[in-house]
């Protein structure tokens, strides 16, 4: 892998410039992925299993980085054994994958070493590549076993990766403990300036499924976790996002569909053949990468955006002493788990109509939204003037099936400045005129254009447009 320089990024203690992730939308990149997963026994937990098959299904989104074994509530420390339900389901992408492929009309996988450069969205990587991001993490638990007898494979990755000459943010989905990344902050702390030790910070952002530094029956000594010295020695240079309940809804709204689930993902292509069934909830860990999917719906730059990961607030942890990006608190936490509830069909059936590529090797695909002709999936700047109407123009938006397409437009309130709600006449036209009322001077405000076809899975795109009224 080729060496890199870390550049220095501005602070984001709160709401970033997004400048950073628009360059890697209009260069067509991935977003970067580091997954710490506790995947064991189905017998204990099968979650974390399921969440790796629905995250290789996805492999064309995401750069995977790497997939580190780390500890979580029912381990510490990790049992080495249970790691081979991680290589189970890599087998199985090394057979899928030569259908998955078809879906981007791929033909052929680059060489390993440019696999190992940066991917473009749309391409699935060999079975080689993933096989080789496959590492341990740390595998014992809590801020006491930071230090120097604490290096892994994993820890000196992250090193690595942040290395590297990449000005994409690493997101680091934490399925289990981030006792990983806190050993690689802390061997940079003792080796480098902190100067390069804010520049390491500021590569990585964390979205952990609650506190798994611990075991379950420990899970409320908070100050036993390395995420909270995390969240208190760095708060103003590491974006942290703790998801204590969207995760929980995942399981839940995954057990009330569980029987999509049985009819559309088990037994469909090798990985669905080797989906387990759920023990306590499904696929609680998926909200960490879903929260990242680059699907025009959202920035995860900005947690304030609902996506399919939810939206988050920043505000005092759960902890009752730190802060961080969270839900976990009204009205913070009905918001993100009424868009939960309202996309959770959409995130289903777009995983459905991938295992039957997985499975046939041919099947439905996303439509394209375009607005006012604007491709992609970044979102779109339009400056205004409160009193004047915007006209917006999906109508060119495409489907490569040729299936009909339906639109929906609909405000994000809580997202922009501007916190009133703006009546979108004919919200179900392909194209819209809005009407910037008068006391939005100074605020922005933000609209999402949401788009299905009428093929298999009625799949669904989305566009986001936000307005900075002057």
């Amino acid at each position: 892998m080729k060496k890199r320089i870390v550049l220095s990024m501005l602070s984001f203690l709160f709401l970033p410039l997004m400048a950073q992730q628009a360059k890697q939308w209009k260069e067509n990149l991935k977003p970067r992925l580091v997954v710490l997963t506790d995947i064991g026994d189905c017998n204990v937990e099968p979650d974390d299993m399921e969440s790796v098959v629905r995250l290789l299904a996805y492999a064309d989104r995401f750069e995977i980085e790497a997939i580190m074994t780390t500890i979580g509530w029912n381990c510490d420390p990790y049992p080495e054994e249970w790691a081979q339900n991680l290589t189970k389901v890599v087998d199985a992408y090394a057979k899928d994958v030569q259908n998955l492929k078809a879906r981007s009309s791929q033909t052929s996988f680059l060489s390993i070493d440019k696999e190992n450069s940066k991917q473009q969205l749309g391409y699935w990587p060999s079975v080689e590549y993933i096989r080789s991001r496959v590492m341990s993490g740390s595998h014992r638990a809590g801020i006491k076993v930071i230090g120097k007898d604490n290096d892994s494979p994993g820890s000196e990755f992250l090193i690595k990766l942040a290395d590297e000459d990449d000005d994409r943010p690493i997101w680091v989905a934490t399925w289990g403990g981030g006792n990983t990344l806190a050993q690689a902050i802390w061997r940079v702390q003792q080796t480098r300036t902190p100067e390069q030790l804010k520049a390491f910070l500021h590569k990585f952002r964390i979205y952990t499924i609650t506190d798994q530094d611990m075991k379950y029956d420990m899970r409320m000594n908070r100050a036993y976790s390395s995420h909270m010295w995390m969240r208190r020695e760095f708060k103003d240079d590491l974006k942290f996002i703790w998801d204590e309940g969207t995760w929980q809804l995942q399981c839940d709204l995954g057990k009330k569909y569980w029987d999509k689930h049985k009819q559309y993902i088990q037994g469909h292509g090798a990985m669905g053949s080797i989906y387990p069934h759920y023990k306590w909830g499904v696929e609680g860990d998926t909200p960490s990468f879903l929260y990242v999917m680059p699907n025009g719906l959202s920035d995860p730059e900005d947690p304030t955006q609902a996506g399919w990961g939810g939206c988050h607030a920043y505000g005092i942890s759960p902890d009752s002493i730190t802060y961080a990006w969270n839900s976990w608190q009204e009205p913070q936490k009905t918001i993100t788990e009424n868009y939960k509830c309202r996309f959770y069909p959409d995130e289903l059936n777009d995983f459905a109509a991938r295992m039957q590529w997985a499975h046939e090797g041919k099947g439905n695909t996303n439509p394209y939204v375009i607005i006012n002709g604007k491709k992609g999936i970044t979102p779109i700047h339009i400056k205004a003037k409160a009193g004047k109407t915007i006209h917006l123009d999906a109508s060119k938006s495409t489907d490569s099936e040729g299936d009909n397409l339906s639109f929906l437009w609909w405000q994000q309130p809580e997202a922009g400045s501007y916190k009133s709600n703006i009546t979108i006449s004919n919200n179900k036209s392909s194209s819209i005129n809005i009407a910037i009322p008068q006391d939005a001077a100074g605020k922005s405000i933000h609209f999402v254009c949401e788009v299905h076809d009428d093929g298999a899975f009625n799949l669904v795109s989305y566009r986001r447009v936000i307005f900075d009224v002057n």
